[in-house]
């Protein structure tokens, strides 16, 4: 009989799993978010990371996948421009529409963010055992899923038609005359 340590809990099982993996999943955001750098909004880092993960986006696009109107969008994009971060474009298939892209510099920073956020996360990791490492290292295939899945659920709601509007006023049925 294997004994556990009071440091190493059961690892989630049951239908409780996928919560109780959720939850862990987003403390360690949380963590990365608070200690991160902060030299542009979370919205912007965001944005800059979407672009260079996917390319040059309309703004149209940008602001279906983060989330925000286009106005907000219009914005958020002339703050990266002035930081040098991103730039508007002509989009070499269509003269009319313009594309924003990440810039070198924008690019760099993401490097930069990305560095310090993983350093912080293995000095953490640092202080685990062995096996727990080894449990990280083995999920590494599914975190990484799990945030492509995400890029193309963000991807399809910008490339998706547009939602329909919600009815306004009394409908049948609600208790209206």
């Amino acid at each position: 009989m294997t004994t556990r340590d009071a440091s190493s809990p059961e690892p989630p099982s049951g239908p409780d799993s996928r919560i109780a993996i959720g939850e862990a999943l987003y403390g360690l955001v949380t963590l990365a978010v608070r200690n991160g750098p902060r030299q542009i909004s979370l919205t912007a880092a965001s944005t800059l990371s979407t672009l260079d993960r996917t390319g040059p986006r309309r703004l149209t696009d940008l602001a279906m996948i983060e989330g925000v109107t286009q106005p907000s969008m219009s914005v958020l994009v002339t703050g990266l421009e002035q930081a040098g971060l991103a730039e508007r474009r002509p989009d070499p298939a269509d003269r009319r529409v313009v594309l924003v892209a990440a810039t070198d510099a924008g690019a760099g920073y993401l490097r930069s963010r990305r560095r310090a956020g993983a350093g912080t996360f293995a000095d953490l990791i640092d202080k685990l055992t062995g096996d727990q490492v080894a449990a990280l290292a083995a999920a590494v295939p599914a975190l990484n899923r799990l945030r492509e899945l995400d890029s193309d659920r963000r991807a399809a709601a910008a490339d998706g038609p547009p939602a329909p509007a919600p009815p306004t006023g009394p409908q049948p049925g609600d208790g209206a005359r």
